[in-house]
């Protein structure tokens, strides 16, 4: 089972397998290398219940499967433990596109641990959490807006589709028990935002001049999820917080050493700005510190921080989707140094947008890597980079120079019979059963794996 793919000559490598009965070819694992970082990983097919564990070989060496409907992310926590957002049906937040609203922990056997839900009239878990070093949880939610609320707030009452605005915030919950959770630190978009259409309003003033705070007026379509945040990643040595606004086409970074308090404003924390935006990088045009010429992001998803030591610790690691729509019908992973100074602040020139201005390393993925949905990139201990084209099912593994040395295409998941362009998510959409958000790679000491034997189940 390990090798899903006839006799070929890809890159240089003769790779033999066999062909498994009742699978579709070019399945498993395609190109295999001596120099693909060791380790496991954890994937979570859209199609089904089930989170896998799978090792080099593609084989599945550990699986969870969950109680419910699962949602996008999923994380295998130091214990052992899994934790992974899961479904509730909320008719408020009705949309295929990312809608959670539970988080569960599974313990190693899969027992339920903690099952909680963030989900009412008002919020709505959505996309992604970040487990934290202290056992909390961050959580991205929306946050509705009626069309009164947006209207007194200074929104162009012609931007408002569907009869509300969904802002977003970010929630840490300290968990209790089996299904409880207490708020103990929030943020929400709401309180730093800027618009030039009403100066009978609040937070009026000219975008370009408010470079810390959203222009509530710069909208992609009006429609209710008009942010459309996707990922959330926590920084521990700066206490700073990565946001990725997909239709803003922007990474965003928040000050998490703040209190809630003083994340309501625009004064307090380690960096003294409170909760405004500590930095925005990928569509100066958003704030109008450029034009649609100066944009280096689109549709990206998983911008995060490669963690210290590794290769590039430090760095924004990003995957750039690239869509039709915006006349880059392709996909590449792009690695940025921002510039953080030693207060945790970002250097900014007056008139231009955060820098930098050139890209790290970047690699563009071959046609069949493109994915305008989910997707992500992991920078692995080698120096290697593990790349999840999310809306294929496929993951590359390339070194620094951009040669592929790890391939696999997914074959874990079930298409819904019904109809294989629906999603598992319940929605329309071309995210089939092996589609996953991401996928990540643990290397084979990481405590998760302690007194743990891992090998194939078929065996």
């Amino acid at each position: 089972m390990s090798l899903r793919y006839p006799l070929i000559f890809l890159f240089g490598l003769v790779l033999s397998s066999t062909t498994v009965l009742g699978q579709p070819p070019e399945t498993g694992v395609l190109i295999s290398t001596d120099n693909a970082s060791p380790g496991y990983t954890l994937i979570a097919p859209f199609g089904g219940q089930k989170t896998y564990l799978i090792d080099l070989k593609g084989d599945v060496v550990h699986s969870w499967t969950m109680q419910g409907r699962p949602s996008q992310a999923c994380y295998l926590l130091p214990d052992g433990s899994l934790l992974r957002t899961t479904k509730i049906e909320n008719q408020v937040f009705d949309v295929p596109g990312g809608p959670a609203g539970g988080i569960q922990r599974l313990s190693w056997d899969g027992e339920l641990l903690w099952n909680f839900v963030v989900s009412d009239q008002t919020y709505h878990a959505h996309h992604d959490i970040e487990p934290l070093p202290n056992g909390n949880v961050l959580v991205v939610v929306w946050e509705r807006k009626s069309r009164e609320d947006a209207i007194a707030a200074g929104r162009d009452p012609d931007l408002i589709g569907e009869g509300s605005v969904w802002s977003e915030a970010v929630l840490e919950i300290k968990p209790e028990g089996q299904t409880g959770g207490r708020i103990v630190w929030e943020w929400h978009l709401w309180d730093h935002l800027v618009q030039s259409f009403d100066n009978t309003k609040p937070n009026f003033g000219y975008p370009s001049d408010a470079p810390h705070r959203v222009d509530l007026n710069y909208v992609e379509r009006a429609i209710p999820d008009w942010i459309h945040m996707n990922s959330i990643d926590y920084n521990p040595d700066l206490d700073q917080i990565a946001l990725s606004g997909r239709t803003f086409d922007e990474v965003w970074i928040i000050d998490h050493s703040t209190t809630s308090e003083q994340a309501k404003g625009s004064v307090g924390g380690r960096a003294g700005k409170g909760g405004d935006l500590l930095y925005r990088w990928g569509n100066p045009f958003s704030w109008f510190a450029g034009t649609p010429a100066d944009q280096k992001l689109f549709g990206q998803h998983d911008p995060h921080w490669i963690p210290a030591g590794l290769p590039g610790a430090g760095n924004l690691l990003i995957f750039n989707n690239g869509s039709h729509r915006d006349g880059r019908p392709f996909s590449t992973v792009d690695e940025i140094t921002p510039p953080v100074q030693k207060d945790g602040t970002y250097a900014l020139q007056a008139g231009l947008p955060f820098g930098p201005d050139q890209l790290t390393w970047t690699f563009r993925l071959p046609d069949r890597g493109f994915s305008e949905r989910v997707s992500g990139a992991q920078r692995l201990p080698n120096g290697n980079t593990l790349i999840c084209s999310g809306e294929n099912g496929r993951l590359l593994e390339v070194n620094k120079a951009g040669q592929i040395v790890w391939e696999f295409q997914n074959y874990l998941g079930q298409v819904p019979a019904a109809n294989p362009q629906v999603s598992s998510g319940g929605g329309p959409g071309p995210l089939g059963g092996v589609a996953m958000f991401r996928a990540t790679r643990y290397t084979p000491d990481h405590s998760a794996f302690v007194g743990h034997t891992l090998v194939p189940l078929s065996n």
